[in-house]
């Protein structure tokens, strides 16, 4: 690669093709000629979402407590709208176009994402399939006997301390939990609070709107205390007994974390990518997800009272083909290809239409006070707590246990395991957070889908 190609980029472009680019999509805009439906979405909103995510990402803070890029992409956006800056567009369009930027622009992106959710539910199709069967199959086989508990741990304390807090304020307790706790410790936005929004759409309680402007702010607060938290507790609970610098579990019983990381073999099929795997991994993965529909209908005839969301369903299957070896290496492999391609390449623009379509500004600050901030931080130190206590009777340092399967829970996913094990000085444990970000939001997705069908009517 020459010279030209290296060092800064956005969206993985040098900044002056990016700009070019950039200039033709805004300037169509403007001229009202952006074409409608899924091509002009998807051109302006990664030109949207890329900038925001540079902005994110080298902020301050930002960057290192808030969750970065995807945080300012989503309440940037919200933001933008809310304070209606598209207008001052109308005037530029005005003179050289037809004068309705915001209008027009407004009305495809809403139609593009918000009738039938088809989008979102595209992105986090690949999503869980690809996280799942890209996970080392001993590590999701061990973790079901002695990590799995630590994390329902995490989960039952974090729930009990904000359900407390949710009753003794008047917040409620079924709204407490099923609102700041369950996004909390969701796994972040793409594979946790957006997922969640459509499961509490598809259950009657609110509409995906609501749900995202109140469950957002909670899902940011959470990465920001967690991050801070695992800094703290490290240094405060220091003593051998709960502390094992860094080993997860105690002596006599440990882990070499190197047995449950991709072996090189595996890691140089992963980077040979295919246009044909990539189209594999788009058919496994929209395949198992129209599966969980059909499972989803059927259980809901049987099972008319309780009604279990079809990402549910696409969870467990997928996660019984991997412990069971159902499918073979090469279409694991590409499943996991088009995950990548698709996180990597569409994430920022899905923020967008969040922040633009799904995000009120209006519901965030009514929602927002000094007792939504003690929910958030409780929901957070219960998760250490409860994974920490389980984790003493199954063999983990508490210090460990609740920083990997309790903090990792609570932060955003992918970005926030590396800021908390950072922090915490415990990037080995690296593989351990990876199962709570993955299959304990999966978890959460399930909890959620569970709880919405029976105490959905109390919020």
């Amino acid at each position: 690669m020459s010279d030209e190609y290296k060092g800064f980029k956005i969206f993985h472009l040098p900044p002056k093709y990016f700009a070019m680019f950039s200039a033709v999509v805004l300037l169509s805009a403007m001229l009202g000629v952006l074409p409608a439906g899924m091509a002009g979405c998807f051109a302006f909103m990664i030109v949207c979402g890329a900038i925001l995510q540079e902005i994110g990402d080298n902020l301050p803070i930002v960057n290192t407590f808030l969750g970065g890029g995807p945080v300012v992409i989503i309440f940037g956006m919200g933001f933008l709208r809310y304070m209606n800056f598209f207008g001052a567009f109308d005037i530029i369009s005005g003179i050289i176009g037809k004068g309705d930027f915001t209008a027009t622009l407004m009305k495809n992106i809403d139609t593009f994402f918000k009738p039938t959710g088809a989008f979102l539910d595209f992105y986090i199709a690949a999503l869980i399939t690809g996280s799942i069967l890209g996970m080392n199959r001993k590590l999701l086989i061990k973790a079901a006997a002695r990590y799995f508990p630590a994390i329902f741990g995490a989960i039952i304390v974090s729930f009990g301390l904000v359900a407390a807090a949710g009753h003794f304020s008047g917040f409620g307790v079924v709204k407490a939990v099923l609102l700041i706790a369950l996004p909390i410790m969701g796994g972040g936005m793409g594979a946790g609070a957006v997922p969640l929004s459509k499961i509490f759409e598809s259950s009657g309680t609110m509409t995906a709107e609501e749900a995202i402007s109140i469950m957002n702010p909670a899902v940011a607060i959470g990465n920001a205390t967690s991050i801070v938290l695992a800094g703290i507790l490290v240094k405060v609970l220091a003593g051998k007994f709960f502390n094992g610098q860094g080993a997860l579990m105690k002596t006599g019983a440990n882990d070499d974390p190197a047995e449950y990381e991709i072996s090189p073999e595996m890691q140089k099929k992963r980077d040979k990518v295919t246009v044909t795997n990539l189209g594999i991994g788009l058919l496994v993965s929209t395949t198992f997800f129209a599966w969980g529909y059909i499972v989803a209908g059927t259980w809901i005839k049987l099972v008319p009272s309780v009604n279990i969301h079809a990402y549910a369903w696409m969870i467990i299957t997928v996660a019984l083909c991997k412990v069971f070896n159902v499918l073979p290496e090469f279409i694991e492999v590409c499943c996991y290809q088009w995950f990548q391609f698709v996180m990597g390449n569409l994430t920022s623009m899905l923020m967008v239409g969040i922040g633009l379509c799904y995000l009120s500004l209006d519901v965030v600050i009514s929602s927002f006070s000094m007792m939504y901030l003690l929910m958030c931080f409780l929901a957070c130190i219960g998760a250490f707590i409860g994974a920490g206590l389980v984790g003493s009777f199954v063999g983990f340092y508490p210090v460990e246990a609740g920083i990997t399967a309790g903090l990792c829970m609570s932060n955003m996913g992918g970005t926030g395991d590396v800021a908390v094990l950072s922090a915490a000085h415990r990037m080995e444990l690296m593989p351990f957070a990876q199962i709570s970000s993955r299959l304990g939001g999966a978890i959460i997705l399930i909890i959620g889908s569970l709880m919405l069908s029976t105490l959905g009517s109390m919020l």
